[in-house]
């Protein structure tokens, strides 16, 4: 089929080479070319091929296919021998993009806290076993009581030296575990964290591997209730479940003993820095950051070839129906959110690569870097998913009706990303995190503590005015999102002294200044996101058009960000009032700078007609014929006349429709 001679326009009008743009977002000619060729292998496969259209399963059949699919995957993947990260991701992405496996926490959690926290023997024991799939495990944490507070969870495990035994129990209806992914139907162990007791004293919480369903024919253990929580939003191919312990009893090796111990006689000591057992859920948090800036840059892939595609509205009488992506509303629309699609993109790649590094050297025993490491993730992860959420959906509506057809790929996209916002930390607790360690530093920073990197611009004298000009240096944009963040900061951490001055306690003072806190927090996560973006993007040597339209990016992004948070950068008259008015006017400039390279640039995310899934984002533009054939393909179609048309809609024309059970007066 011809490709449509407005996209094919649009993509002669690109002033830079897309290729090397998506070599650079993939890290080499290489690896994009290893990335191909491993997505051609799922999309020749006639197995991974041979399923149904997701939006036309059941429930039933989404659970049953996310795990033949992991299944299958599994084995292809030992097979191809792939071990890389990035490759396992490319394969999943490919053949399962719309089905999020029923096992992913079993290898996104389970086994992370297994190679985190346990010792030697139950590595042996537990985590061998699991990685081969002997054992398939979850993480039990979420309670229906509790979630992001996790000191106030309710499980107990209860130490019996007389039989060297835990005796797990979920005392009440709320401390019934409820939200893990794969504990419904799947999972035969999971890692529970529970508040341990011992000699009538409580240590807090601690992991345990406890066995939830029989290794032979899978049904519940003595003791223990567990089921799936039913549908939701999205991610129904993933059975969430609920899991409640009545006394359950486990040996005392089954809690995991890496940093704490429990002996024979129920004497409790810790060993080694548990601080270390953090790093799982900031390892969690980095890849929900990147996750985000996928999931956004393919709902805006989307969005932008259908605007390109899309004609409507004469704007003279009489007139051709312009592209919808000539609109200047439009562009407002969909232009920033390329901008932060990749900029995303390359905040993922740096919160990976902090992690790595930073959780290196906890294994070595430093832990100078880990407060900021867990702040930054806990701050990055609620920001990243708070823009991309409303992104999204702002994407989705920027397509008109089409946009709320599972159709157009962008239903789906949204439900399967949106439970970001507020799984492994609702996003406003996770904004308060990061606050209460940026008021930390601040108050640092005022006793004359030199902060360490990226911290240190609470350090500078606060100017007076922006050096802000038409330009856009680098420097003066990377300096008024610095402002904004230490005044902010300050704003929030002065309200924290003086309601205590006042006699307030730390946390009543908390709570009542928690609203600044918050905006303290986001400005801090827009600055890193702008500092990282522009420093990466003056780092890129590729040729000059592709660095020309990167930096254009970047300075959207920027300005658009100033735009949005007018008020801050005003509020003490930092930006004066011709340099908002500059900042608007230049917003629209690079609107107009890089509306050539729109198509472009989200063509250079190289994501194929199979992982986009849409009718209306499709490659070669031909929208209205693909509409036509999912139309068609409804299983309300299957005959021409429906079986309720005789049961149902014929006795009511003609007036026979009879309804059995007592009457009822509309």
């Amino acid at each position: 089929m011809s490709v449509n001679p407005d996209l094919l326009k649009e993509r002669k009008s690109a002033t830079f080479d897309v290729e090397k743009l998506t070599e650079l977002l993939y890290n080499g000619k290489d690896k994009l070319r290893r990335r191909r060729y491993l997505q051609n292998i799922v999309f020749q496969d006639k197995y991974l091929q041979s399923f149904k259209p997701w939006w036309n399963r059941t429930r039933n059949e989404k659970y049953e296919t996310g795990l033949k699919k992991t299944a299958y995957l599994d084995k292809l993947k030992s097979d191809l021998n792939i071990t890389d990260r990035a490759e396992e991701y490319y394969i999943t992405q490919a053949a399962a993009s719309s089905e999020p496996s029923p096992l992913g926490v079993h290898g996104g959690m389970f086994l992370p806290t297994l190679e985190k926290q346990a010792n030697k023997e139950q590595i042996e024991r537990y985590l061998k076993p699991a990685q081969q799939y002997k054992i398939i495990g979850t993480y039990a944490q979420t309670e229906l009581g509790h979630g992001t507070f996790i000191r106030g969870l309710e499980t107990t495990a209860t130490y019996d030296p007389k039989t060297e035994e835990f005796i797990i129990n979920s005392p009440t209806l709320t401390s019934m575990k409820y939200w893990p992914g794969g504990l419904g139907k799947s999972a035969n162990y999971v890692v529970l964290m529970a508040q341990l007791y011992t000699k009538e004293k409580c240590h807090g919480l601690h992991s345990f591997v406890v066995q939830i369903r029989s290794m032979d024919d899978h049904k519940p253990m003595p003791g223990v209730t567990v089921g799936d929580i039913g549908n939701k939003l999205g991610y129904n191919s993933n059975d969430n479940g609920f899991l409640i312990f009545d006394h359950v009893r486990i040996p005392r090796d089954a809690m995991l003993m890496r940093y704490a111990k429990v002996d024979k006689d129920g004497t409790y000591t810790r060993s080694g820095d548990a601080r270390i057992t953090y790093g799982t859920m900031v390892l969690v948090r980095a890849n929900i950051v990147a996750n985000c800036g996928f999931a956004l840059s393919q709902a805006v892939t989307i969005v932008t070839r259908y605007s390109a595609v899309r004609r409507q509205t004469e704007i003279k009488p009489g007139g051709e129906e312009p592209q919808v992506i000539d609109y200047q509303t439009q562009q407002e629309k969909i232009f920033p959110l390329i901008a932060a699609s990749y900029a995303f993109q390359f905040i993922g790649i740096t919160m990976l690569r902090e992690y790595f590094r930073i959780s290196g050297d906890m294994e070595r025993g430093e832990f100078s870097e880990m407060q900021v490491l867990h702040a930054t993730a806990a701050g990055l992860k609620a920001f990243t998913s708070d823009i991309m959420n409303n992104g999204i959906d702002r994407l989705r509506m920027a397509c008109g009706g089409h946009g709320y057809s599972h159709a157009s790929g962008l239903p789906k996209i949204w439900a399967n990303i949106v439970p970001a916002c507020t799984y492994e930390g609702e996003n406003t607790v996770m904004y308060l995190q990061c606050a209460r360690y940026l008021v930390k530093q601040y108050a640092e920073a005022v006793k004359g503590k030199k902060l360490s990197d990226f911290m240190s611009y609470l350090n500078k004298p606060m100017k007076q005015r922006s050096s802000l000009t038409t330009d856009l240096r680098t420097n003066d944009l990377i300096e008024a999102f610095e402002h904004v963040a230490a005044r902010l900061i300050q704003v929030a951490a002065t309200s924290l002294q003086t309601l205590m001055k006042k006699g307030a306690t730390m946390e009543i003072a908390r709570n009542n200044s928690s609203v600044l806190m918050v905006r303290a927090a986001k400005a801090h996560c827009q600055l890193y996101v702008v500092k990282i973006f522009c420093e990466m993007v003056s780092a890129v040597n590729v040729d000059t058009e592709v660095n020309k339209v990167l930096n254009t990016l970047c300075q959207l992004y920027a300005v658009c960000g100033i735009n949005d948070k007018l008020g801050d950068f005003m509020q003490d008259g930092y930006l004066s009032e011709s340099q908002a008015e500059m900042i608007s006017n230049k917003m629209l400039e690079l609107f107009a700078e890089l509306r050539p390279n729109a198509v472009g640039l989200v063509d250079a995310f190289d994501y194929p007609d199979q992982v986009l899934q849409s009718c209306i984002g499709r490659y070669d533009g031909n929208v209205y014929e693909a509409l036509y054939e999912y139309a068609k393909g409804s299983p309300l179609n299957k005959t021409d006349v429906h079986e309720s048309y005789y049961t149902t809609l014929r006795p009511l024309m003609k007036g026979e429709l009879s309804v059995d059970g007592p009457s009822a007066r509309l």
